[in-house]
């Protein structure tokens, strides 16, 4: 995969300790390539991250597990955020009314607001959610 750009990939324990953890892994994997948002990327993994611990089967599970990946393919990053899904029917949306100033409810917000793109899907382990930021 190293062709395709993929620079790491982690798996933590889904709990809050793995926030600070993914943070200074993906730090230390985007000291390498210089991109000119890692800032921004590293506040968009916090929040991704959190709302797995949070919101997913495998934060609610003792022995649950996330995984983050990053990729970086002409001055593109990419990370994806793996969790095991939430039985309970509950998809990753924006909440609604959500502002600047609002005082919750603005990870995802924030990820559709810094990010180029971003999304989700299942897949049988689960669910991906994703961003990208542009080089420029």
């Amino acid at each position: 995969m190293r062709a395709l750009g993929l620079l790491g990939q982690v798996d933590l324990p889904a709990q809050i300790a793995a926030v600070p953890r993914a943070r200074r892994y993906v730090r230390d994997l985007l000291k390498g390539i210089d991109h000119p948002h890692t800032d921004d990327a590293l506040l968009l993994l916090t929040e991704l991250v959190t709302n797995s611990v949070r919101h997913s089967d495998s934060g609610r599970c003792p022995s649950g597990r996330i995984t983050i990946a990053v990729a970086h393919h002409d001055g593109t990053l990419h990370i994806d955020v793996i969790d095991a899904g939430s039985t309970a029917g509950h998809q990753p949306l924006v909440c609604a009314g959500v502002t600047p100033d609002s005082g919750g409810g603005r990870g995802l917000w924030l990820v559709r607001e810094l990010s180029s793109a971003w999304g989700w899907y299942e897949i049988s382990a689960g669910r991906v959610v994703w961003f990208q930021l542009g080089g420029g």
